[in-house]
């Protein structure tokens, strides 16, 4: 589950994500305040102009920062939900102004898109992932827990509950079972998955945003457990490590070329689809995520074609926490952090600045399907390729570290996505 929090008050506040297997959970803590009934519902035609656009911007943005988060974390399994971090911060970007909005803006990639055109089209993308699937379980929940002491613009609250249909929560931030309320909602929406986001608030916190995604899906051909073997898998120092590889034989969509072997799992009816990307073993592993981008991205999920084979994948589970400040500051979000720069002030008339991301995932792949989930919560503080012959069956062994991604093929949404350098269990 991804879960992004911001923390915004005197105090440095803290903003946490968190990704487990099968969810994806955000939440925002804001006070409470009256609501007008004024809002505009959104505009379904308009939202869906614009669906193509943002789902786009959206994997330029994904690629952008799993990449950045890549070059830190090169010998380690990564693991994140770009629909949860985006979500967060599509809520918390509602409240941005001037020079902080505009670096929000750069870094989303979405400066030709008005608010109210962005607002759409994250809530079209949201209504079209909550269809309901054959073997598939998803749930998108957005709330904002708000310390009663602040005061927030209703304009604000309004746009965050009519397209991201936020929930709000009115809380005692002095009191000592506040944050035990926050993560029984955290629980709940994870399907279980996330126990905790929240260790302790700080009484001057004012505002925490919370996304919370879950994912299950079954695949459309289970694998059978009589075909799972132990096999060496090899890590990126050169040395092997027995574990155990499942096997499959069917046609699926598929490309190989002299960089990578790319193949795409179905869950249920096909609309989702876990997608694996095994660099060739002549590919440089610092290279191969190099060159990938959202474009390199792209054109290998149009050159798939359909192909009979072989696959044998990790059955795996693992838990990732990472903090996302610096990352998001390398991507020209710093302002946001500043106590002295940050501009809030179409959230709340006090001055805050976000003060902390934390980001949290957890994963399941095995026979029967893959169990996925995210948390990402955010806090506000006051401050003081070409088609060819048709090819020959192909074998993909994916005993080498490789990348991987969880997709809605129909609105080409990256749910989650992550370099797995090695599936053992993690401590």
């Amino acid at each position: 589950m991804n879960r992004l929090f911001f923390d915004f008050g005197k105090p440095l506040g803290a903003i946490a994500t968190a990704i487990l297997a099968g969810a994806f959970v955000t939440s925002v803590p804001v006070q409470s305040c009256s609501l007008s009934n004024s809002s505009t519902p959104p505009n379904q035609s308009d939202s869906l102009t614009n669906l193509d656009e943002t789902t786009s911007i959206y994997t330029h943005f994904a690629f952008k920062l799993f990449s950045t988060i890549q070059q830190q974390q090169r010998q380690e399994n990564i693991f994140i939900s770009p629909a949860s971090i985006t979500n967060a911060l599509a809520m918390t970007y509602n409240g941005a102004d001037g020079t902080t909005q505009m670096a929000m803006a750069e870094a989303l990639e979405i400066q030709g898109m008005s608010l109210d055109e962005f607002n759409q089209a994250n809530a079209a993308v949201k209504t079209l992932l909550f269809d309901e699937y054959e073997a598939v379980e998803i749930n998108i929940a957005n709330s904002l827990w708000l310390n009663q002491t602040a005061s927030f613009l209703p304009n604000f609250l309004q746009r965050v509950t009519e397209f991201y249909q936020a929930q709000l929560n009115r809380l005692d931030f002095t009191s000592p079972t506040a944050p035990d309320e926050i993560n029984a909602w955290v629980r709940e929406q994870t399907n279980d998955k996330i126990h905790k986001i929240i260790e302790q608030i700080n009484p001057d916190d004012i505002l925490y945003l919370m996304n919370a995604i879950y994912f299950k899906g079954s695949w459309t051909e289970e694998f059978s457990e009589e075909l799972t073997q132990e096999l060496p898998f090899r890590r990126l120092d050169g040395t092997t490590q027995p574990h155990p590889l499942m096997l499959q034989v069917g046609n699926y969509s598929y490309l190989e070329n002299s960089e990578v072997q790319a193949i795409s799992l179905p869950y249920g009816n096909g609309q989702f689809s876990l997608y694996v990307l095994l660099p060739r073993e002549t590919v440089n592993f610092d290279q191969f995520y190099q060159e990938l981008s959202a474009e390199q991205w792209t054109a290998w999920i149009k050159a798939m074609r359909r192909q009979d084979g072989m696959i044998q994948l990790p059955r795996f589970e693992l838990g990732y926490s990472i903090a996302l400040n610096d990352t998001l500051e390398q991507m020209g979000m710093g302002i946001a952090f500043s106590p002295n720069q940050a501009d809030f002030s179409k959230m709340t008339a006090e001055n805050v600045h976000i003060s902390a991301v934390q980001h949290k995932t957890f994963l399941e792949v095995n026979e029967e399907g893959t169990e996925a989930a995210a948390v990402t919560s955010m806090g506000i503080t006051r401050i003081s390729l070409d088609e060819g012959p048709k090819p020959e069956r192909f074998s993909m062994i994916v005993d080498r570290p490789f990348f991987m991604a969880i997709r809605d093929n129909r609105t080409q949404t990256i749910l989650f996505m992550g370099s797995i350098v090695d599936p053992r269990p993690s401590n």
